[in-house]
């Protein structure tokens, strides 16, 4: 079979109106902050704190790409970190990350940092046409969620 592995990276920060323990408590909660990120299949729990994320396709009609992951979750509320790791043997992606958030007493600024490879059937000619698709998606979603969350925290400072 035919594939090639793709490298996704995307770091933000934003600050928003909502406190921080409330930031921390729901990016802490996979499940509830799933709920805004766009384009979710399934959040599958596979138990202590890991949890598979099954996109929807995403792409052209020509490629189909579906990406899924899996990761462990490890959060630090003294530190203001949210960490995952990837579960290698899950899906066709190896995510990791992290959310940093810091109380500005007034607002919340929420750092986030992700990188990734993706493995997708295609053949090595196509990569360079698939990177750019795969980058582009990658951004278009996290954007959205960080708009979604934004929206859900009372707006941004």
């Amino acid at each position: 079979a035919m594939a090639v592995k793709v490298s996704i990276r995307m770091q933000h920060e934003f600050s928003d109106k909502a406190a921080a323990k409330d930031v921390f408590d729901l990016l802490a909660d996979v499940p509830a902050s799933a709920k805004h990120f766009p384009n979710v299949d399934q959040l599958v729990p596979l138990g202590k704190n890991a949890y598979r994320w099954e996109l929807g396709k995403a792409g052209t009609e020509k490629f189909n790409l579906q990406t899924v992951y899996a990761c462990t979750y490890a959060a630090d509320r003294k530190k203001g970190t949210i960490t995952w790791t990837p579960i290698p043997g899950e899906g066709n992606g190896q995510i990791s990350g992290h959310w940093k958030i810091t109380d500005n007493k007034k607002s919340t600024t929420i750092h986030f940092d992700m990188e990734g490879e993706l493995t997708l059937p295609v053949s090595g000619l196509m990569k360079m046409i698939v990177s750019p698709i795969v980058a582009s998606e990658n951004e278009k979603t996290n954007k959205q969620y960080f708009k979604n969350l934004t929206k859900h925290f009372g707006g941004a400072a």
